[in-house]
């Protein structure tokens, strides 16, 4: 795997340093949907002595050069999605895990008729509880 992450840093311009490598590796490649400080907490795990900023400054890069998407979900949050095509999310309320939607699984109308905006691109975000799964 690191080979494809040292591949895919170089083919969007960025120097595959060492740091950089260890931050691809958990970011890019996680279902989640994770704050800076989670992947600093998950990389150090691997990586004991990466700093917080080195951290900060891999994740900025990366959304610099397309690699990630910087979500804005909530107030004072942010959070990093590696999937960089287009689709929705939905916030799991209990666990505040977030979770992609396909783009056509939901349908928006009369995009066209907000007044004094040209929409250029959209994203839903919804709220919810997962549903108490049936035994069988």
């Amino acid at each position: 795997m690191t080979r494809k992450v040292v591949e895919l840093l170089a083919s969007h311009g960025i120097q595959p340093s060492a740091h950089r490598v260890a931050v691809a590796q958990y970011v890019l490649t996680t279902d989640e949907h994770p704050s800076a400080d989670r992947v600093w907490s998950r990389v150090r795990e691997r990586f004991p002595m990466i700093s917080r900023a080195t951290v900060y400054n891999a994740l900025n890069l990366f959304v610099e050069k397309n690699l990630l998407c910087e979500l804005h979900l909530a107030p004072d949050s942010v959070v990093f999605d590696p999937n960089m095509g287009r689709h929705h999310h939905v916030i799991d309320d209990e666990s505040g895990r977030i979770y992609d939607l396909p783009w056509d699984q939901v349908q928006v109308r009369n995009i066209g008729t907000i007044n004094d905006f040209e929409i250029r691109d959209y994203q839903v975000v919804m709220h919810g509880r997962r549903k108490a799964r049936k035994r069988s």
